[in-house]
């Protein structure tokens, strides 16, 4: 447990810093708050969950391995619900109006119904693979063609109103101002970083790299220490998985969400936690190919089903806030999420 806290504290830390540089990367690049989100921040900030599912396929725990990408996209959900409680001037999934936002939630609910469709079909293989899993990459390929294709030919528009957060970086606020929570010290005063950073883009690649080898070494420590929990508690490894050890891996995506509000940058930290679920997804097919003893879904048990039912549900629901876009403060969306959390995490100890 004293690794699990050590790599929590480093993988805070380092997840601040995600936020400001991917920010300034999300500006000079063209990308956009909700592409530069879930392409910068969402990979770099799910290296820690990915490792620790390659350690637990790599080590024959195939409960353990899917429990883990299934359990990140979950709680990376939650994290928004909290965010929405912290951003009380409204409901953040209105004032992160983006259709980006919108697009990649339907293409994670596309693809996490794929290893369902593998569950029912267990013996399928190819080689010690199940094919299914092959089509979870190319579905996310296809998505990102289509992300690329709406951010310059979009067909449809949010409805913008005086709480909506710009995607350009200007970060407006409820107050249409570009202020934060009004703190004044210019963190998140909606300028953007890239007006106050000096540093070459160049250097700003490098230390994202380098940030994000410090966090994939935080997820093989939290991946073995998850695994020793196992071994000595005797817990289910499924239930290890979704909770335990993805709540440490997952804390750079509640760090980054978190510094993203509180800098006014709401569509990038929306778009890091959507882009950050999707990454998850392929992290099942990197599970299946690291489980060298047959295809995964075979031997991962009916807990990993029931952690994946759950989990599509609260995708669906967030899908649906991002549609909605409640005024209120908080919405159906930030009571429902957490409550399906724990309705499913209830389910897989009972089943």
């Amino acid at each position: 447990m004293g690794v699990l806290a050590a790599m929590a504290v480093v993988i805070v830390i380092v997840g601040v810093r995600l936020t400001r540089i991917a920010d300034t990367l999300a500006d000079r690049t063209g990308l956009g708050d909700a592409i530069g989100g879930a392409l910068l921040l969402g990979a770099v900030t799910s290296l820690p969950g990915n490792v620790t599912v390659l350690t637990g396929a790599l080590e024959g725990d195939a409960g353990f391995a899917l429990a883990n990408p299934i359990g990140g996209i979950a709680l990376q959900t939650v994290w928004l619900a909290i965010a929405d409680l912290l951003y009380r001037r409204v409901n953040l999934e209105h004032a992160a109006a983006s259709l980006q936002n919108v697009l990649q939630s339907v293409l994670l609910i596309a693809m996490l119904a794929i290893p369902v469709v593998a569950y029912a079909t267990p013996d399928l293989r190819l080689g010690w693979i199940h094919p299914m899993t092959l089509l979870i990459p190319a579905l996310y390929g296809y998505g990102l063609t289509l992300l690329r294709r709406m951010q310059h030919e979009p067909m449809w528009q949010p409805v913008h109103t005086d709480q909506t957060a710009d995607d350009d970086g200007n970060g407006e606020d409820a107050g249409g101002n570009g202020e934060d929570a009004g703190d004044g010290d210019g963190a998140g005063d909606g300028d953007g970083a890239d007006d106050e950073d000096q540093r070459s883009t160049a250097r700003l690649w490098g230390l994202l790299a380098v940030m994000g080898l410090v966090t994939g070494v935080a997820g093989w420590l939290v991946g073995r220490a998850g695994l020793s929990v196992i071994a000595r508690a005797g817990l289910d490894s499924g239930v290890v998985g979704f909770t335990l050890t993805t709540a440490i891996s997952s804390l750079p995506e509640l760090v980054v969400l978190l510094t993203a509000v509180r800098m006014g940058q709401l569509t990038l930290g929306v778009g890091n936690i959507v882009g950050g679920n999707v990454y998850d997804i392929l992290m099942i097919s990197l599970a299946d190919i690291g489980y060298l003893e047959g295809p995964i879904y075979r031997d991962a048990g009916p807990t990993s089903l029931v952690l994946l039912g759950g989990t599509l549900v609260m995708t669906a629901v967030l899908a649906a806030g991002l549609l909605m876009r409640d005024r209120k403060w908080i919405g159906f969306e930030g009571v429902s999420i957490p409550l399906i959390y724990v309705g499913t995490v209830a389910l897989a100890l009972v089943g």
